[in-house]
C-alpha cells in the first residue's frame, strides 16, 4: 500500500496550520484546537462511512438531512418520553442503520441509482424533521439526564476530545476491514468491476448492503455527537450541506467516485484539512462565503485528478 498522496495531504495541512499560526496567533490556542479537533471527530466518523459507499461507486447526499431528523428525535425521546439516555443514543445510532439498510435495499433490490435514492432521502428525511417538530428549535434543557453525555461528548481525555478518540477507534477498524479483511478485498473487487466479482463467486449485492448499514451507522453516530455538541437542533438548518464534506473529504483522500479505490489514512487527512480550511477562514475572518466554494473546488480538483491518473493508468496496460 502506497502513501504518497496521504503524505501530500499531510504536508499541506502543516503548511495552512502555519500559515494561518502566523497570521493569527490564536490558532494555536489550546481552545481553538480543542475546537478543531473536535469537529475534525465528528466529520471524520461519518466521512469514513461515506467512503465506504463510494468504493462500491455509489454515494449518500441524505447524510445532513440524517443528522437533522436523528437529532429532534434524540431530543424527542429525552425531553417529551424522558428515556435513558444511552438508550436513546443507542436508538438514534441504529436508527441511522436502518435508514441505510433502506437505501442499500433500494439501491441492490430495487437497482435504484444511489444518487435517486439518497437525494430522495435527503428531501424526506428534513421535511420529516421540520414536520415533527413544527419548525421549532428543538434543545436538551428539559432533558437534565443527557448533562452527563453532553459533557462527555464536549470533554476531552489525554488532551484529546472525545469525537477525536471515537474518529481513531473507527479509522483503526475501518482501516483493517478496508486494507486488511476478506472483506475489504471483495468490497474493492466489487466497486473496481462488479460484474468479474459477481463471476468470481462475490455477492456484490450484500457488499453493496453491508455499505450502506455501515454508512448509516457511522451517520447516526456522527448525528448524536453533533447533537450533544450544539445542544440544540434546529430542523430547518442542522447538518445542512455536510454530506459535501464528507464526498470532499473522499475524493481528496484518495476514494475514487467511479469506485473501487480507497484510503482511510487519506480521507482522515483530507477530513482534518477541511477542517482546518474552515477554521482558517474564519480565523482570518475571511468572507465564511468561500466555505462551500472551497468544498466544491476540493471536488472538483479531486475528480480531475482522479480522471488523469486513470487514463494513465488505461495508457500504461494498454
Amino acid at each position: 500500500m502506497k502513501f504518497g498522496k496521504e503524505l501530500s495531504i499531510f504536508l499541506i495541512l502543516a503548511a495552512v496550520c502555519m500559515f494561518t499560526g502566523v497570521k493569527n496567533p490564536n490558532f494555536f490556542s489550546q481552545a481553538n484546537i480543542l475546537n478543531t479537533t473536535k469537529m475534525i471527530g465528528i466529520y471524520g466518523i461519518f466521512s469514513i462511512g461515506m467512503g465506504f459507499v463510494i468504493i462500491t461507486g455509489g454515494i449518500d447526499l441524505s447524510v445532513g438531512s440524517v443528522f437533522a431528523l436523528l437529532g429532534v428525535g434524540l431530543s424527542m425521546l429525552l425531553t417529551e418520553h424522558h428515556m435513558n439516555p444511552w438508550l436513546a443514543v443507542l436508538l438514534a445510532v441504529t436508527a441511522g442503520g436502518v435508514l441505510g439498510l433502506l437505501h442499500g435495499v433500494l439501491v441492490t433490490k430495487a437497482k435504484l441509482q444511489s444518487f435517486i435514492v439518497t437525494l430522495c432521502g435527503l428531501m424526506i428525511y428534513r421535511s420529516l424533521a421540520r414536520t415533527i417538530t413544527g419548525d421549532n428549535t428543538r434543545n436538551f434543557s428539559d432533558a437534565p439526564q443527557a448533562k452527563a453525555l453532553i459533557e462527555f461528548v464536549n470533554g476531552d481525555w489525554k488532551g484529546l476530545p472525545t469525537p477525536m478518540w471515537l474518529l481513531i477507534v473507527t479509522a483503526v477498524i475501518a482501516f483493517i476491514v478496508l486494507h486488511r479483511s476478506v472483506f475489504g478485498i471483495r468490497l474493492l473487487a466489487t466497486g473496481q468491476n462488479e460484474e468479474s466479482a459477481r463471476f468470481a463467486g462475490i455477492s456484490t449485492q450484500r457488499i453493496t448492503l453491508i455499505t450502506y448499514v455501515v454508512c448509516g451507522l457511522l451517520a447516526g453516530v456522527s448525528a448524536v455527537l453533533l447533537a450533544f455538541y450544539t445542544s440544540s437542533i434546529s430542523p430547518n438548518g442542522h447538518g445542512i450541506g455536510y454530506e459535501l464534506y464528507a464526498v470532499a473529504a473522499c475524493v481528496l483522500g484518495g476514494f475514487s467516485l467511479r469506485g473501487g479505490d480507497g484510503s482511510i489514512i487519506g480521507v482522515v487527512l483530507a477530513t482534518a484539512l477541511l477542517q482546518v480550511l474552515r477554521n482558517m477562514i474564519n480565523m482570518l475572518q475571511w468572507s465564511q462565503q468561500l466555505e462551500f466554494s472551497l468544498v466544491g473546488g476540493v471536488i472538483l480538483v479531486g475528480v480531475l485528478i482522479d480522471g488523469a491518473i486513470r487514463n494513465r493508468k488505461k495508457r500504461i496496460t494498454a
